[in-house]
């Protein structure tokens, strides 16, 4: 098992490819901390996780709070001992074209999909270094990030920053033994896409080489790769899991 006895957490980890990446890795050996805006989300995980015989550990935050950032870190340490890799996967969307886009959609969205980011990494990187830890930091981008899309002017800057913090991060903390990676994701079957009208869905299945949308499970599989030792002389990196939609 390629994470075996690794802690980590991940952020929105309460459904959608959250939750398929706290099965993943407790598959692969992690020990789970599974943090999330939804306690009820937190609950159903953490019983799948514990169900299958996966140590696991539930904790209720809101990324864009340094405070629940940093207690979600110190919950962890005080239960598991040690972090080895987070998964910055919370995130939202909240669409509209630039002269419809309003004050608090903007707001919301880089809140908790730029500065969450932050706050979570700087708390859980504190207590890499202290440690000494040779740990993982895995961000959420997206293709979005990469290449834009119409109406989403504060997912696109939010998802682009990330990509900037996370080179800006490899370059720091490489010297440090962490490794910081990003996964930019492309049109994925999560609960974040329902929203989309399935004249859109079917359009992006067209344009997509491999035939097909995302599964949270893809998405999974890339995290998993990028946090295990296989990627040891990997960081800095932006991995498309899009199935080749903007080939």
């Amino acid at each position: 098992m390629r994470l075996e006895g690794k802690v980590c957490i991940i952020t929105g980890g309460g459904r959608g490819i959250g939750a398929a990446t706290a099965r993943k890795f407790a598959a692969e050996g992690a020990r789970v901390v599974v943090a999330d805006v939804s306690a009820e989300a937190v609950q159903s995980v953490v019983q799948t996780l514990e169900s299958g015989g996966s140590a696991a550990l539930g904790i209720v935050v809101d990324v864009t709070r340094a405070a629940d950032a940093e207690r979600m870190v110190a919950e962890t340490l005080a239960h598991f001992g040690r972090l080895d890799c987070l998964v910055n996967n919370a995130g939202i969307t909240d669409d509209a074209q630039l002269l419809k886009l309003d004050e608090a959609q903007w707001d919301r969205v880089i809140d908790i999909n730029l500065k969450g980011v932050y706050l979570c990494t700087r708390a859980a990187v504190r207590a890499m270094v202290e440690r000494g830890i040779r740990g993982v930091i895995l961000n959420a981008s997206s293709v979005v990030g990469l290449y834009g899309n119409f109406g989403q002017t504060n997912y696109a800057a939010a998802k682009w920053g990330v990509i900037g913090m996370t080179k800006t991060w490899s370059k720091e903390l490489g010297r440090k033994g962490i490794r910081v990676n990003a996964v930019a994701p492309g049109f994925i079957l999560t609960p974040m896409t329902e929203k989309v009208p399935p004249k859109v869905l079917d359009l992006m299945t067209e344009k997509t080489p491999l035939g097909r949308l995302g599964t949270p499970e893809d998405v999974a599989n890339a995290y998993a790769f990028l946090a295990s030792d296989e990627a040891a002389y990997i960081t800095g990196a932006v991995l498309s899991v899009d199935g080749g939609l903007v080939l």
